[in-house]
């Protein structure tokens, strides 16, 4: 399908399947004509607002059909969404409304009140009415016709996403309207979707893999069924009234929906309708990949490795999950992957170096921060010895991910550039002890490594977890003994009955609100 802009799938939507369902939220359901004519009634009262182009809008609230709906319509204009996640603090909201500069927030009834305890003056607009000087969603259906107007440059900005970096400061990544088509056109070429699939919207949409299922719904004119994962007899009762078929997890979901009674949750066969699942964000291990495989038969498992600056780099095919479950996979379509030492070389077969990203999906920069920009956005001249160079200008991502390629061509991430730990003259890798951690501890629910400060060994390694109880330290030792090299022994080991997670992306462990406490 040829649109460079998500505007253009909506509108290609609408005339091919007008009354093809389009998006589920419990009992509401919208065809593709419904969702095209509120989306152009709210782009047509935002266009009014003449707020000028490339002017950031943020949309803070719970997940629903009205958050969906907004994404669409500004989407539909020449202003800049910035998604901003409900798990957030007043203040962190704040700094985040300062350094995009937004004078204009979308929110809900239970957002509201965190609007107003950090003094927002801009212009706020409600999903239902709340306070009369407020406009609402329902007065703009109702003032608003649905005539359409599209025009969009495929090339301009659409979205600002933010996320925490490793030093706990908040950062915003742009991506243009191709940015969001690519995206949406690649992962349906290798997850092979169809008109026909009911994809769950269970991810937030804050970040890129969460949007992506929004996207790739509208690419295949599929239906989009929302849930927000609570309890897990709740998202098993979502997966068989909305007869989901495409199953997008991060890890993290994958413990929570086996941590029930047995008995309480569906059988197999009444989940033989899934027929994809696909899994990005974190770890994948051996035992999720088991209890995945046993309990939903007939699903391909697609586990995927992503960035910060680009959607998607790799995917492991189903085929090799049991083989290989620890790679990452090879190359998406429409990428190319590098693997490099410090001197511009191809590393050989299991040397460890750095991936670089060369193709589709890459985004256009990080936010008011050029320098960060610098840091990962390379010229393609650091691969001058290794490809020929027709383009001089074109850009690639130094991702900052150490990995290894194995003798059939398959990838293995060792950690992030900025996570390795260095210690007595090592450089060690917080995954791969995590990763024993897992694999040997079948009662630690959630465990972090990391680094800390130490003059004499540069820093030593500490092991945090949760669990239902408290296990004895030289327990835990001696079993790591027997997996890890003695520099590789963390020399602190800390219990807590559960662990902060990152604000932005509420699925994984803060690592750095951790370390703060060990200051």
């Amino acid at each position: 399908m040829s649109a460079n802009s998500i505007r253009e799938l909506l509108e290609i939507a609408n005339q091919q399947s007008p009354d093809k369902i389009a998006l589920i939220e419990n009992g509401k359901r919208y065809s593709y004509r419904e969702l095209f004519t509120k989306v152009n009634q709210l782009a047509n009262y935002f266009r009014q607002l003449e707020l000028g182009q490339g002017s950031r809008v943020g949309i803070y609230s719970n997940k629903s059909s009205e958050q969906v709906i907004a994404i669409l319509a500004l989407l539909s204009t020449e202003y800049i969404i910035v998604p901003i996640t409900r798990f957030l603090k007043p203040e962190q909201v704040k700094y985040i409304v300062k350094d995009a500069s937004i004078e204009t927030i979308i929110t809900d009834r239970t957002k509201i009140k965190n609007i107003e305890k950090m003094g927002f003056e801009g212009r706020v607009i409600t999903f239902e009415p709340l306070q009369d000087e407020l406009v609402s969603f329902r007065e703009i259906y109702k003032c608003f016709n649905s005539k359409q107007q599209n025009s969009i440059e495929n090339n301009s900005s659409a979205v600002i996403t933010y996320s925490f970096g490793s030093d706990g400061s908040q950062k915003g990544i742009v991506m243009s309207h191709q940015n969001l088509v690519d995206g949406a056109r690649v992962v349906s070429k290798y997850l092979e979707l169809q008109g026909s699939d009911v994809i769950s919207g269970m991810l937030s949409f804050n970040l890129d893999y969460g949007l992506n299922q929004i996207f790739c719904s509208l690419y295949n004119q599929a239906t989009l069924a929302l849930h927000k994962f609570i309890l897990p007899s709740d998202f098993f009762a979502h997966l068989l009234r909305d007869r989901v078929t495409v199953l997008a997890l991060m890890p993290v979901h994958i413990s929570k929906m086996f941590d029930e009674d047995p008995h309480r949750l569906p059988t197999s066969s009444q989940l033989d309708h899934i027929r994809v699942i696909t899994s990005s964000g974190g770890n994948i291990t051996p035992e999720m990949v088991k209890k995945v495989d046993n309990y939903y038969k007939p699903a391909k498992f697609y586990s995927m490795h992503g960035l910060t600056e680009a959607l998607r780099s790799t995917y492991l095919e189903p085929s090799q999950i049991h083989i290989r479950p620890t790679s990452i996979g090879k190359a998406i379509p429409e990428v190319e992957i590098y693997i490099i030492n410090e001197d511009g070389e191809e590393c050989k077969t299991n040397e460890v170096g750095e991936l670089i990203h060369r193709g589709c999906c890459i985004y256009k920069g990080y936010w008011n921060s050029e320098k960060e920009t610098k840091k990962r956005f390379k010229n393609i001249s650091i691969l001058a010895k290794l490809i020929e160079i027709n383009n001089p200008n074109e850009i690639v991502i130094a991702t900052g991910d150490f990995v290894y390629r194995d003798e059939d061509g398959y990838i293995y991430l060792v950690d992030r550039k900025d996570d390795m730990i260095k210690t007595n003259g090592y450089r060690v890798s917080p995954k791969e002890i995590e990763g024993v951690v897992y694999q040997n501890f079948k009662t630690i629910k959630e465990c972090a490594v990391f680094g800390i400060p130490n003059r004499d060994i540069e820093e030593e390694i500490v092991l945090v977890y949760s669990a239902k109880t408290k296990m004895p330290k030289n327990e835990i030792l001696f079993e790591l003994k027997k997996h890890l090299a003695t520099y590789m022994m963390p020399t602190i080991i800390e219990y807590r009955a559960s662990l902060p997670l990152n604000a932005s992306h509420h699925e994984t462990v803060d690592k750095s609100l951790l370390k703060n406490n060990f200051k």
